[in-house]
């Protein structure tokens, strides 16, 4: 049985996470996806093709992805390589200190170039990608014609 998990599982944005599938067959060929919806509903995605192991293991930190989105050995590329699926659209985070990304990793069997509702992954797991640490305090400046955000550490 298929399991794809994300280590840590709630982390800040420009920290590194691990992705990995075990479960798989040797030499299996999968589609890792990676999507999210942003706060305006637009949704981002991002997918990538690998073979598995000899022990039916896909880690994108050390296996190269042969297509998709990326190829090559990029250990965040799933989340580094989002793309709207509206042309044009970009991927902004307004509220970063009241909730997270929340990251949808699956896995699917094959070479998956769209994946409709009748498709179903083998796996999937989420991650939650915050902008703010706990305890950090957002202080709204407005001097002028000057508008921004001081963060402060707790």
């Amino acid at each position: 049985m298929a399991e794809v998990t994300v280590t840590p599982q709630s982390s800040l944005a420009d920290r590194p996470v691990r992705v990995q599938v075990r479960g798989l067959s040797p030499s299996q060929l999968v589609t890792l996806r990676a999507s999210l919806t942003d706060e305006h509903g637009e949704r981002f995605q991002s997918r990538a093709f690998f073979r598995a192991d000899g022990e039916g293991e896909v880690d994108p930190g050390r296996h190269a992805a042969t297509g998709g989105s990326y190829a090559g050995v990029w250990p965040m590329g799933l989340f580094w390589f989002l793309q709207p699926d509206t042309l044009f659209r970009r991927l902004v985070k307004r509220d970063v200190a009241g909730s997270p990304f929340l990251v949808r990793l699956e896995v699917f069997d094959g070479l998956q170039l769209v994946t409709g509702p009748q498709d179903q992954p083998l796996a999937s797991c989420e991650a939650q990608r915050w902008y703010v640490g706990p305890g950090v305090q957002r202080v709204p400046i407005k001097e002028g014609r000057v508008r921004g955000a001081l963060f402060l550490p707790p």
